[in-house]
């Protein structure tokens, strides 16, 4: 005990300080000792990821964490899933710039959990391992003519105008006059306002370039979205619909007969169904303008069984085949959808499959629900794999808004500190390091501040078209910028 206190007398508060920084020792009632180390790490980059990296960060035992991202640019859903005209919705990358300025952090960009390290690699260096990389992959209609040309899947479609590199080539063919997009959810509601939007107004959003190109010379008139419910299901929210109420140049249908009885029973849905509800009585009910070149029509009730073929191209698209559906039950939001027997058609050069996205494996060694699309867990603790965990879409599945995210992502940061104090995780090594093993396999990886020289270099050319930024879209282009030797001067940001 004695050599502990003369130990401390020796030391100066400086050096004291920074041992607390580095998280190498802690100071209890006067006396030195070595500290347990904990090193987490965050698989995926996106709002989960940043949020459960916020949440481990605010740990006052000196937790560090790195953020390993597939792409060499961070942000998941925010760069690449929120729609270019909302600029607002992306606000939250200051936060996640903050996060990353915290000393404990680091960010590991091109690095592919699966084919560059895998699960076990990073459980074999770091305390503990947070998978966070969300869902991916469209869900499939299970409908004959699903993979004629001209079918789109919305990952696809929003991942083309959105800057992801793997959807840069797709090229989708505008020049028919109407689209049927498959699902009523926000996501749909963001494609129809996309390909219906006057392009004097993307020109000053952050679209790609090719997608601006495309859009500029697109043929597309009408837009029909598809559901399979009636007006009480439908998944959109109300700042979606106003939008597309209010969209300039544009012209709105909606079916008086969907909403038979509605009107009756209004006031007493929970206030966010009663104002959506209420918006949506308004546009059936409002007149649209008639001189307007574009329309949008919301057809409710039909079901995709088919999606057919041209005349003039059995490999293209020229239709949809719809079965019409009716309600069972009383009127209200737990109704049953039963088919009639009915079918009709609508003619169409362009479909998009908005129906949901879901989550991929990201290893054998990993247990997943094939079915649901989720990674098996409890509260967040990946089932029988000590020290794995997840959260947001791969854990609950590809439902609510940043949010709900933001919340999730913060309840599992919390479980992990808390197994951390529990002594449920293992101290980790500082002779391993990720930084190690990727030089040893020979993966260039992007750390954060080379990111930033990738996102001024986006800022400083989207300046020039008075856009926010233009994004890059190539990988080679992006690793080129982040490892280039000469700085890149940092115009301000278009807000």
């Amino acid at each position: 005990m004695p050599r502990f206190r003369r130990l401390s007398t020796i030391l100066s508060n400086s050096a004291l300080a920074l041992l607390r920084r580095r998280g190498s020792f802690s100071v209890e009632i006067g006396l030195i000792g070595v500290r347990n180390t904990h090193h987490l790490c965050v698989v995926g980059s996106g709002p989960a990821g940043f949020y459960t990296a916020q949440q481990l960060l605010k740990s006052d035992n000196g937790v560090k964490v790195d953020v390993v991202e597939r792409l060499p640019v961070p942000f998941g859903l925010v760069r690449f899933g929120v729609a270019p005209d909302h600029p607002e919705v992306k606000n939250c990358i200051n936060s996640f710039n903050q996060v990353a300025k915290n000393e404990r952090f680091s960010y590991f960009g091109n690095v592919s959990v699966g084919r560059d390290v895998s699960v076990k690699d990073l459980l074999s260096i770091y305390s503990g391992v947070i998978l966070a990389y969300g869902a991916e992959e469209d869900r499939k209609l299970g409908i004959p003519g699903e993979d004629l040309n001209g079918v789109y899947s919305a990952k696809s479609f929003v991942g083309w105008y959105n800057g992801i590199p793997a959807e840069q080539d797709l090229k989708p063919n505008l020049s028919y006059s109407t689209a049927v997009i498959l699902g009523i959810g926000n996501v749909a509601l963001d494609i129809a306002r996309i390909l219906l939007t006057p392009i004097e107004l993307l020109k000053e959003t952050d679209i790609t370039a090719h997608a601006l190109d495309a859009l500029a010379k697109s043929q597309v008139r009408e837009v029909y979205l598809v559901g399979r419910r009636g007006p009480l299901q439908v998944a959109f929210t109300i700042k979606e619909l106003r939008e597309m109420v209010r969209l300039p140049g544009t012209r709105h249908t909606l079916n008086p007969a969907d909403f038979e009885g509605v009107k009756d029973i209004v006031q007493g849905l929970p206030r966010p169904k009663r104002r959506l509800t209420e918006l949506m009585l308004s546009a059936v009910n409002s007149q649209s303008n008639k001189d307007a070149k574009t329309r949008w029509i919301l057809k409710l009730l039909r079901s995709p069984v088919a999606i057919l073929p041209s005349r003039d191209s059995s490999s293209h698209v020229g239709a949809v085949k719809l079965a019409v559906n009716r309600l069972e039950g009383q009127l209200g939001e737990s109704q049953k959808v039963v088919a009639t027997g009915q079918t009709e058609e609508v003619p169409c050069g362009l479909v998009i499959k908005s129906v949901g996205y879901m989550s991929l494996p990201i290893g054998s060694d990993v247990p997943f629900d094939a079915r649901s699309g989720v990674i098996r867990n409890d509260n967040g603790r990946v089932v029988g794999v000590p020290g794995l965990y997840c959260t947001g879409w791969v854990r609950r599945g590809p439902r609510g808004v940043i949010l709900d995210t933001m919340s999730d992502a913060f309840a599992v940061g919390k479980t992990v500190l808390q197994d951390i104090r529990d002594q449920k995780l293992r101290s980790s090594d500082p002779a391993r390091s990720l930084s190690a093993l990727l030089a040893e396999k020979g993966v260039s990886f992007v750390s954060f501040d080379e990111w930033e020289r990738i996102g001024q270099e986006e800022v400083r050319a989207g300046s020039a078209k008075n856009k926010p930024r233009e994004k890059i879209t190539r990988i080679e282009e992006m690793m080129r910028i982040a490892k280039q030797t000469s700085p890149v001067s940092p115009p301000s940001e278009k807000s």
